[in-house]
């Protein structure tokens, strides 16, 4: 659809233009209600370390006026902010996305950066509907204005451990020993505090033999892969972003550390880029994330759409769960019937959503404004193509574990 403000919104406008104003796109759902549409802040990292993500991200919102507009939903206005990977930036995009006229917003992908819009949306009384971002206390704080359909860490940790077990269980392969390699950012120190408090729990086989954070801003992760060498684990358990997991696997292949296996739970190991550079040595990480489940018809209507739209394009966890955060906002404004705060706010509350594109039972929230359990998929890297192997309903492949040596690829 063509946008009001301007014909076209390419990519690289958004990479260049979009961190330093607020760009308005127009995505008219033709089958709406007769109240007046209601605009959507959508505030993602367009540039920074993590653009392309967010780019994926914002791919999933495109799809949306499609499929939805098809099912009955109202007209929606999209406006754009770049956080720039900054949380400081994201602070104040998300006032100046609100100052366009958002009525709500969706966003932002990184903890940190959603964190800092939260505090924005609960100061001026404005929905934020969280599409991706895993740290505790966004839900946590007594936020009313916070509504998050995406796992905490803690519940990204319990179902990774969950469906390790199940792994090693079916493929007689059980590793004794773990290295953790974690980005020393919000949403990697989150994840792996949890992880190490969490391991006891659940009476995991193996010990972790060497904890090693690094910076996400790094280039250069020859000493942390040497820390990993050193420590002789069995299996490497992973908590990056996508720049960090590319430079990481090409290193490891490097250095020659050899593993029974790459366990991932975070974004990185599973996107395109990564694939596409690293080839053969990106096959076999299994990554432990929440996950789109195409046995659901929503899942594979938006796959249908998505495919005409980015051809060639993969779909992951930033594209299904930003789908379903539009997929939310659509289903409170219908509802609601209003673009009034208070309105809305109230048919969030109230949603339950059965028909959604991810994993697990639906979208119900809480009190806390967050969906209690979000399960999580087991995700593997074949050929190029990402594959769920876990939870076995929502499977479509048989898990290759051990993975194979570099030197046999």
């Amino acid at each position: 659809m063509k946008s009001r403000m301007t014909s076209a919104v390419s990519r690289r406008t958004l990479l260049a233009g979009v961190g330093a104003s607020a760009l308005a796109a127009s995505v008219p759902l033709r089958h709406g209600l007769a109240a007046s549409k209601i605009k959507v802040g959508i505030l993602l990292p367009r540039s920074g370390p993590q653009a392309q993500i967010g780019i994926d991200c914002q791919r999933g919102a495109d799809v949306a006026p499609e499929v939805l507009g098809a099912m009955g939903y109202p007209e929606m206005e999209y406006i754009l902010g770049d956080t720039e990977t900054k949380v400081d930036v994201a602070r104040a995009q998300a006032e100046k996305l609100i100052d366009a006229g958002a009525h709500v917003i969706v966003g932002a992908f990184d903890s940190g950066q959603t964190m800092a819009a939260a505090q924005v949306c609960e100061q001026k009384n404005i929905p934020l509907v969280v599409n991706i971002a895993a740290v505790t206390k966004l839900t946590e704080l007594g936020y009313k204005w916070v509504f998050r359909n995406f796992p905490t860490g803690p519940m990204i940790v319990g179902d990774a451990f969950k469906n390790q077990k199940t792994l090693f269980a079916e493929s007689g392969a059980t590793p004794k020993s773990v290295a953790l390699l974690h980005v020393n950012d919000t949403f990697g120190t989150s994840l792996s505090g949890a992880l190490m408090a969490l391991t006891p729990k659940f009476k995991m086989p193996y010990k972790i033999v060497e904890k090693i954070p690094y910076d996400p801003y790094g280039r250069d992760f020859s000493a942390e892969v040497r820390k990993v060498k050193a420590a002789k684990p069995e299996a490497l358990w992973a908590v990056s972003r996508l720049n960090d997991a590319i430079a990481i696997t090409k290193e490891l292949v490097r250095q020659r550390v050899d593993l029974m296996g790459i366990l991932s739970t975070g974004p990185g190991w599973y996107e395109d880029p990564y694939l596409q550079a690293t080839g053969k040595y990106g096959d076999d990480v299994i990554s432990l994330v929440p996950w789109v489940d195409y046995k659901k018809e929503m899942a594979r209507r938006m796959r249908d759409a998505y495919r005409k739209k980015f051809p060639g394009r993969s779909i992951t966890s930033n594209q299904g769960y930003t789908f379903d955060a539009v997929l939310i906002v659509a289903d409170a404004f219908k509802r609601a019937g209003s673009t009034k705060n208070t309105d809305l706010q109230a048919a969030l509350r109230t949603t339950d959503i059965t028909n959604n594109t991810t994993i697990g039972e639906g979208i119900r929230f809480n009190e806390k404004g967050q969906v209690p359990h979000v399960p999580c998929g087991a995700v593997q890297n074949r050929d190029g193509k990402q594959l769920v192997v876990l939870p076995k309903f929502a499977a479509v492949a048989e898990p290759i574990w051990p993975m194979r040596p570099w030197r046999e690829r």
